[in-house]
């Protein structure tokens, strides 16, 4: 249980590491060069690294829950770290996923500055979610390993 545990923080930590070099590096500088997140055009592909992060992170979550049912003190953590996710990724699929494939796709020259200015400032608004999911995924490991 402890490997999956960890295994499953790690992820949901180098998660947090590409929405802070997302919008540490990345975000200050796309909307007035659209063509830096177009693959199409030479630009990063941001979807390599988010659906591998997030597959990862939700089977090694999944296998986590299971091995850890009969353990509160490790289960109710990874339950809140599912919660803040599910959140997270609901929204991210409704509101700024669409939105950043339309931004991909789009012609740089008729890409609008001010939404995607805006789109940026909302995306850094789900950090809350992805720290508490960390936070969930950390407490269960440090309870999976005093139990173990």
């Amino acid at each position: 249980m402890l490997v999956v545990v960890a295994a499953a923080a790690a992820f949901a930590l180098a998660s947090v590491g590409g929405g802070l070099y997302e919008f540490l590096v990345v975000d200050p500088f796309w909307p007035k060069r659209p063509d830096l997140i177009q693959p199409a055009r030479g630009g990063i592909s941001r979807k390599r690294f988010w659906i591998s992060i997030h597959v990862a992170f939700e089977l090694a979550l999944i296998a986590a829950i299971v091995l850890a049912w009969s353990q509160p003190s490790v289960r109710d953590p990874l339950l809140v770290a599912l919660a803040s996710h599910a959140v997270m990724r609901v929204w991210s699929g409704f509101d700024f996923i669409p939105k950043a494939l339309a931004f991909e796709k789009a012609d740089p020259g008729e890409v609008n500055l001010s939404k995607a200015q805006a789109w940026t400032r909302r995306s850094r608004l789900r950090l809350p979610l992805d720290l508490i999911t960390c936070g969930g995924m950390l407490t269960a490991f440090v309870a999976a390993a005093r139990l173990g």
